[in-house]
């Protein structure tokens, strides 16, 4: 029978004080305020915990994101963040299972927990673009029909999302770019429901967070994608 793989065994040094850091940051502003919506503390704790993996390339951490979007949806539906829910139920959950499959067809090297960096190719463009304004636009309507709070910042977000999404399928290092993106916009969002609800100061500090990650996560893969293209590079002499 196969031994089932650790991934926090993969954790280096920094990766490991980033993490606990991350959670402890998190465990300290849920409990400053008072709050008692665990929910909240469970997904801002799973999406830290999805992005440390992500950022090495490893497929557990999308498998932790699944976790993560059906629990922010849920938290999102009860501030009436519709927007926010139908994102991560509608579009980022399918896209996180398309990616999963991705990842785990494409390993750097055969058995290898880590992705395989893919190329960015200009006729990407002439379908994420239409294809970002036709979703965006119908998501406009469609949160505005449910009355959603916030309702340009939800698109931005739409926007900002599907972008991201759409080119970590493809395993392109500037998916973390997009998310960073998205991490601010997440941030103003939810900024605004503190001001009705300090509860919600835990998902602040969270996509504040998860901003650093994600900017981790660009770091880490444009590094191994150098480093696969120099090894690409190397003549059969050079080896």
């Amino acid at each position: 029978m196969k031994k089932l793989r650790n991934p926090f065994k993969s954790l280096n040094t920094f990766e490991w004080i980033l993490w606990t850091c991350s959670l402890a940051a998190i465990i300290a502003s849920f409990f400053s305020v008072g709050s008692t919506d665990y929910a909240n503390l469970a997904a801002s704790m799973l999406g830290v915990t999805s992005l440390i993996f992500a950022a090495k390339g490893d497929a557990f951490g999308l498998m932790i994101m699944l976790v993560f979007s059906l629990t922010y949806s849920f938290v999102s539906f009860t501030f009436k963040y519709y927007g926010e829910m139908i994102i991560y139920l509608c579009m980022q959950l399918p896209c996180c299972i398309v990616s999963l499959v991705s990842w785990l067809k494409h390993p750097s090297d055969k058995g290898s927990a880590e992705v395989k960096i893919g190329k960015f190719k200009k006729k990407y463009l002439a379908v994420l673009i239409p294809l970002a304004v036709a979703v965006t636009t119908s998501f406009y309507f469609i949160l505005q029909a449910f009355d959603t709070a916030n309702l340009i910042v939800s698109t931005v977000s739409v926007a900002t999302s599907f972008v991201a999404l759409f080119l970590m399928a493809l395993r392109i290092p500037a998916y973390a770019i997009a998310f960073i993106f998205n991490d601010i916009v997440l941030v103003v969002l939810w900024s605004l429901a503190c001001v009705e609800n300090l509860g919600y100061l835990p998902l602040v500090v969270s996509f504040g967070i998860f901003l650093i990650n994600d900017s981790y996560t660009f770091i880490c893969w444009t590094k191994r994608k150098r480093q696969s293209e120099n090894k690409d590079g190397e003549s059969p002499v050079a080896q």
